[in-house]
């Protein structure tokens, strides 16, 4: 298997994801605007989407993974699927509990998310309402993450890839055709997610199934692998619970701060996301199963781990790049409709702007960290992220009384960066990681390519009142014209400086 091959699968099942994400928060920003229904929807969106990543794709993960790739590589196909069938059962039934009491607890959970809602009459309520509907999505889509990270495993990465874009073209038909059907027309966006909850699970099924592994689930709290799983998150448990209350704490600022600001931040971290998936998650998705069947091949490992590093800098940094030369181009061209105003994008840019920081740090930790897990040392980057936290927090209330709410981006920022280089001085100290040789020219040569991209995104982007002013369709041309000759620009240095894409391609023996 060549693993550049396979992450590219997985990028571009993903870009197909992005790109209906895309088609769906255009049509929310039209339809809805930035104002306090759209902030009652993502607050009340918001804790399903943190305990997904708690219960699926944190914690439950990071331990889940290598664990499963033990069993696979040194157990056989029948204790692999004992142990699916084990764990399965053990998570649907904490995931059910959760479900209920969310649901139940719905108006109380309203002031744990955004106390600041209490300000704006009838924002509490609708909230809650919202909730109610969206709540049980964590028990569908914690399923969804498990039965993809047993694909993973097993090397079968488009499918778990390409299952968000059921939840996107969800949310899509809910606004266009239940939101003139219900009032307020926002619940139609709750209902989206949770019949897409639904048809994702479903997609996995039959793939499952293919691969031996659609199993009945069999609750057994006392099986040796499960045990192991569970010591493995209880550490994770609380970096990632750490991390989650850290996004709750965000939310509950920029509520404070006033109506339109949890839209602004969540339109910014849809645009942020784009690249971060594209190549943070499709790197670790491939990395993370492979790194675990190599543990105790301490060169291998290593070299695994600096050919990450390599790619991830030569496409996360031109990506940062390009979102902060071209944020109010992207937000202009993609959210500039109906409800969503000329002072929405300004303000949106701000927020993608110091999100725009950070987004190499994003990428790395999603490959350095599984450095760690994939040796099943969770402790080590759970200590990391919750320092990175503390100091995300600080700086995020500090600021946010001088830059509002572009301070908390800003924040979360800081804190990747001192996450990524905490995590890659760790890796180091314990000879998990040595840099291979090459580096210092890899860097010099990079910096050059960079350097001549940011002038060509400069001049080419153009002054912001342009793209304020425009007709969609001269935004839309323009905006492509524009990425598609920095693109061609960036990769022509790159070939003249002699980088080639074999130098990048890396075969892995087949399962």
């Amino acid at each position: 298997m060549n693993l550049l091959k396979a992450m590219g699968t997985v990028s571009a099942m993903t870009l197909l994801s992005r790109i209906t994400g895309l088609v769906r928060e255009i049509l929310k920003a039209a339809i809805f605007g930035a104002g306090a229904q759209v902030d009652a929807f993502e607050a009340a969106f918001r804790l399903p989407n943190l305990l997904r990543r708690l219960f699926a794709e944190g914690a439950f993960s990071q331990a889940f993974v290598p664990v499963l790739a033990e069993y696979q590589k040194q157990r056989g196909p029948e204790a692999t699927r004992d142990l699916v069938r084990k764990t399965t059962a053990l998570l649907m039934l904490v995931l059910l509990i959760v479900a209920v009491v969310g649901v139940l607890a719905a108006p109380w959970l309203v002031y744990l998310l955004a106390g600041g809602f209490a300000k704006t009459p009838g924002k509490v309520a609708l909230t809650a309402d919202l909730i109610r509907i969206v709540f049980p999505y964590i028990f569908f889509i914690s399923l969804v993450s498990l039965s993809g990270a047993v694909l993973n495993v097993y090397r079968r990465f488009a499918i778990p890839a390409v299952t968000p874009v059921l939840l996107n073209l969800s949310i899509i038909a809910a606004t266009v055709f239940l939101a003139p059907r219900v009032n307020p027309p926002v619940l139609a966006l709750a209902w989206g997610v949770a019949i897409g909850g639904v048809a994702q699970l479903v997609l996995q099924l039959y793939p499952l199934y293919k691969i031996g592994m659609l199993v009945c689930p069999r609750l057994d709290c006392k099986d040796v692998g499960v045990r192991r799983i569970l010591k493995l998150m209880v550490p994770a448990l609380f970096g990632v619970s750490a991390a989650q209350i850290s996004i709750l704490i965000n939310t509950q600022l920029a509520a404070w701060l006033g109506d339109g600001r949890i839209s602004w931040i969540t339109y910014a971290d849809r645009l942020m996301e784009f690249p971060s998936a594209l190549l943070g998650v499709a790197l670790a998705t491939v990395l993370l199963p492979v790194l675990a069947r190599h543990h105790g091949d301490g060169e291998r490992y290593s070299s695994l781990l600096d050919w990450g590093l390599r790619l991830a800098l030569l496409l996360a940094l031109p990506a940062a790049l390009a979102l902060c030369f071209l944020a109010a181009p992207m937000i202009a061209t993609l959210f500039q409709y109906g409800q969503f105003t000329a002072d929405d994008v300004l303000q949106t840019r701000l927020a993608l702007l110091g999100y725009s920081v950070g987004l190499p740090a994003l990428i790395l930790v999603k490959i350095l960290a599984p450095g760690f897990y994939a040796r099943q040392d969770v402790k080590t980057p759970v200590r990391i992220a919750i320092t990175s936290i503390v100091i995300t927090q600080i700086c995020a209330i500090s600021m946010m009384f001088h830059i509002g709410h572009a301070g908390l981006t800003l924040a979360i920022s800081i804190g990747a960066c001192c996450n990524a280089s905490l995590l890659f001085l760790t890796l180091f100290r314990q000879k998990i990681y040595a840099p291979q040789s090459g580096w210092p020219v890899f860097l010099g040569k990079l910096s050059i390519a960079l350097c001549i991209f940011a002038v060509a995104l400069y001049f080419l982007s153009g002054k912001t009142s342009i793209w304020l002013e425009a007709l969609l369709v001269e935004k839309i041309m323009r905006l492509l014209a524009t990425l598609f000759a920095a693109a061609v620009i960036y990769f022509a240095v790159l070939w003249c400086l002699g980088f080639r894409l074999r130098d990048f391609s890396r075969k892995e023996e087949a399962i």
